[in-house]
């Protein structure tokens, strides 16, 4: 009993002393790399016989394990999707694991399964799907694309095609959809990358040539994956036409939403995700764009009992917890057994904040990169790769009087200054074989002077950068 009153008030001052860190966090350089030394210290610093004193432990992982790394709660950290994540989030996060609740079957947790139900009604609502369809919380987009495409395999292809089976994805289409299509026995050689636009969209002229000329070599289309807001660039795939091809040769339809689907909470900007009511499935993430700590994703599907007939198995030491078969459990919805009860988190988020105070963090990100963009098309070295699409823009320094290999040189110099500066972390992708710098504006928090400062800081390390490649330019030839 005293352990556990002495662990409770170390939790109360870890709380304390979060809470004075996040207060600060502004303040503080965007990330920390941890020192050698200090790596080494942990390398060497095994499992002990005897135990530790709780105080000294939770000591050493708050100076020198936590801290170090991304701080992607900082409002100038432009670097990666997720986003960052509400305190409120934190909250719920700290309650749930306080209580520990088995949250896989309804006789578990009836409340908790009662509140996972009402936020999959809700989200299925926002997405635009009809009164038959379900979902259940999971801890990301992988496993949610995963739990979809194996729905998919499931509902339209026999076991015995499973060897003919095809998928379809784009360039831009995230490295999670490729996995799970290995797991579910698909393998590289029958995913199709088709190629995609001038704003990294699928070609939907190139997705059906595809799939007449796999029907032609007898194998069996059975899948697109669609995506809503892509990592690199924000793009929407054009989901309306995707639907009616998938309509024409029966396809599923999965859309793989983890990030740009939260764009349904905003009034101005769900416009953009015209076509995601006809998915037969989505991936949605509560941790990319919803503000929730990791890991909470969402997978909604169009028709639940499609879930029931890929996940239910009913083995018999569970009967007892079945209710009489009255009740669907979370476990015959999915891969897990056992698991956490995610939906808390995101309950607690919406009930304290409201969706609309929601949305409007949603739309200020967006309306941060269309600002960016705004400032950036002033500038005469810019080049605009992507324009701004759901809170992401892409572009480059580019002078004339660069090749493309001291182009990609040099941006790749300025981000890495940036990172140095500690100010803003802008980092670089690859688009179409170029280098450029990507900024996700979406900090809920993050004003426009602080994006200004950020754009003239770019603009002296590229000065900077150019008069460090000044020795080695040479002049282009003519025509090149």
């Amino acid at each position: 009993m005293r352990e556990r009153k002495t662990c409770y008030d170390v939790a109360a001052a870890f709380i304390r002393r979060q809470m004075e860190y996040q207060k600060q966090l502004p303040k503080r350089p965007v990330a920390a790399p941890a020192p050698e030394e200090t790596l080494e210290r942990l390398r060497r610093r095994g499992i002990p016989r005897t135990g530790r004193a709780v105080e000294d432990v939770v000591r050493e992982l708050c100076e020198d394990v936590l801290p170090y790394g991304n701080h992607n709660d900082h409002p100038r950290f432009f670097g990666f999707i997720p986003g960052p994540a509400s305190p409120l989030s934190w909250l719920g996060d700290v309650m749930t694991a306080a209580y520990n609740r088995h949250a896989g079957s309804v006789a578990n947790q009836p409340a908790v399964w009662c509140v996972e139900q009402e936020l999959i009604r809700w989200l299925n609502d926002r997405a635009g799907f009809p009164a038959e369809a379900g979902g259940l919380f999971v801890s990301g987009g992988s496993m949610a694309n995963l739990t979809a495409m194996t729905i998919a395999r499931d509902s339209l292809l026999p076991e015995e095609d499973w060897s003919r089976g095809v998928a379809y994805v784009s360039g831009q289409t995230h490295s999670s959809v490729e996995k799970g299509l290995r797991i579910i026995g698909i393998g590289s050689r029958r995913v199709r990358c088709i190629p995609t636009d001038d704003r990294f969209r699928m070609d939907v002229g190139a997705l059906r040539a595809a799939v007449e000329e796999d029907v032609r070599r007898g194998l069996k289309p059975f899948l697109v994956v669609a995506t809503a807001g892509t990592t690199n660039t924000g793009s929407v795939d054009p989901l309306a036409a995707i639907r009616r091809l998938c309509d024409e040769q029966n396809l599923w339809m999965h859309v793989d939403g983890a990030f740009g689907a939260s764009a349904l909470l905003s009034g101005k900007h769900r416009k953009e995700l015209a076509g995601i009511e006809q998915a037969d499935s989505l991936s949605w993430d509560a941790h990319k764009w919803l503000f929730q700590t990791l890991g909470c994703g969402m997978v909604l599907v169009r028709d639940q009992k499609r879930m029931l007939e890929s996940f239910s198995v009913h083995p018999e030491y569970l009967r007892d917890l079945e209710r009489g078969g009255m009740l669907v459990n979370p476990w015959d919805l999915g891969v897990e057994l056992t698991r956490p009860a995610r939906c808390v988190k995101l309950w607690l988020t919406l009930q304290v904040m409201g969706s609309n105070r929601i949305g409007g963090c949603i739309e200020h990100g967006i309306e941060s990169a269309e600002w960016v963009e705004w400032r950036l098309r002033a500038e005469r070295e810019i080049e605009i790769v992507c324009p701004a699409q759901l809170a992401i823009i892409n572009f480059r320094y580019a002078p004339a009087e660069l090749s493309e290999v001291q182009r990609n040189a040099l941006n790749h110099a300025i981000a890495e200054k940036m990172l140095e500066d500690g100010y803003a972390g802008v980092f670089t992708t690859e688009l179409n074989g170029k280098t450029v710098l990507r900024m996700c504006t979406l900090h809920p928090d993050v004003t426009k002077a602080e994006l200004g400062e950020t754009l003239m800081r770019l603009d002296r390390y590229y000065r900077q950068t150019m008069e460090e490649l000044a020795p080695a330019r040479r002049p282009l030839p003519a025509g090149a």
